[in-house]
């Protein structure tokens, strides 16, 4: 049973105001217990749902008045999160060997798109310029079309606050045993990379074609991509293993010797008459007939949808705070406590006094 404290009660971080992936690791820290304390420019504007669970202090870090406050949490704080340009905070006067020469178990986080080093190291860029370089953009889309941007969930979230996360909380283990903080360069090209791992070993053994639609993970199968239905909607096929394409062959009424699994220079034939069958009924006359089944057929919902589903309700992995609905903490944790927090606004002198 849940203790009622967080995993990450009594870490102390210190969130920079950032764009991206450093106010989701902030958020996903603070949802565990962390006491996250942000740093906002003077009338900087509100971020929503990503603000959660901690408190706000505006500081100028051009001033001397913000440079003390930012020095003063440092020096008691577990990890600082930055995303800015390198270089930025050292000219700040922050930078890690500023910063630790005040406390030497500070876990400082930095996230960049590049990297900290680089040919690419002081320019701009986002998401889509970021995973273009590693060829995970290359890979997304339609054959013969431009690639699709895959919102912002492969670069800024996957490979940048998921391993900015990772990153933090292995130096925090670390400093907490040796007494010595660390500098934690994340970078989203290497975090993005590191996530194609799978298609590296993939391309090495000859299992993967260097181009998109043409794979088995990629929309090439048709036993692994969208289908449209009578109403307009889609649903999700991914029977990738054998006994789950023959359930989602029984739930579509057709016959195995007619739509083989293999070889993949058939999966184009096949997939038109998976799309033909798929159009005869509506979305959820799909979804109704697929449950419960081992077909790996599920329906496409929007973002409107998806919190009323019945298994997302049933789990409540979808939650309204402040009025505004939005995930639940996550993951669980069978013997601590996650929660959505408040979000609070602080004085400097609260923020100086919080961890007093």
């Amino acid at each position: 049973m849940a203790n009622g404290q967080g995993p990450l009660a009594g870490v102390r971080i210190v969130e920079m105001e950032a764009i991206g992936p450093v106010p989701l690791a902030a958020m996903i820290l603070a949802d565990m217990g962390a006491d996250v304390v942000r740093l906002v420019r003077p009338g900087a504007r509100t971020i929503g749902v990503l603000e959660r669970s901690r408190a706000t202090v505006e500081a100028d870090l051009k001033s001397e008045d913000g440079q003390e406050l930012a020095r003063s949490l440092l020096g008691k704080a577990d990890v600082l999160l930055e995303g800015y340009r390198p270089g930025v905070m050292e000219r700040l006067g922050l930078g890690p060997e500023q910063v630790q020469a005040l406390n030497p178990r500070l876990v400082y986080g930095r996230m960049t798109g590049w990297g900290q080093t680089g040919p690419f190291a002081q320019m701009a860029g986002h998401d889509i310029n970021y995973i273009s370089l590693t060829g995970a953009l290359h890979a997304i889309g339609r054959a013969g079309e431009p690639p699709v941007p895959p919102l912002n969930l492969v670069g800024d979230y996957g490979g940048g606050a998921m391993f900015l996360v990772s990153g933090v909380l292995a130096a925090v283990i670390r400093a907490r045993e040796t007494g010595q903080g660390d500098v934690v360069d994340v970078a989203m090209t290497e975090g993005t990379l590191t996530l194609l791992s799978m298609f590296h070993a993939f391309l090495a053994a000859g299992q993967w074609q260097d181009r998109p639609e043409a794979n088995l993970l990629d929309g090439g199968a048709h036993f692994y991509r969208c289908y449209e239905c009578a109403d307009g909607k889609y649903v999700a096929v991914g029977c990738l293993e054998p006994q789950f394409y023959s359930a989602c062959l029984e739930g579509l009424r057709l016959d195995a010797a007619d739509f083989p699994q293999f070889p993949p220079n058939r999966w184009p034939e096949l997939a038109q008459g998976f799309a033909a069958r798929f159009r005869e009924k509506t979305r959820d006359e799909w979804a109704k007939i697929f449950a419960g089944t081992d077909a790996c057929v599920t329906p496409v919902l929007s973002f409107a949808e998806a919190p009323s589903h019945p298994h997302n309700q049933a789990r409540e992995s979808v939650a309204v705070a402040n009025g505004v609905t939005q995930a639940a903490p996550a993951p669980r944790f069978a013997n601590a406590a996650t929660k959505i927090g408040p979000t609070e606004a602080l004085s400097a002198q609260e923020a100086i006094s919080r961890w007093s």
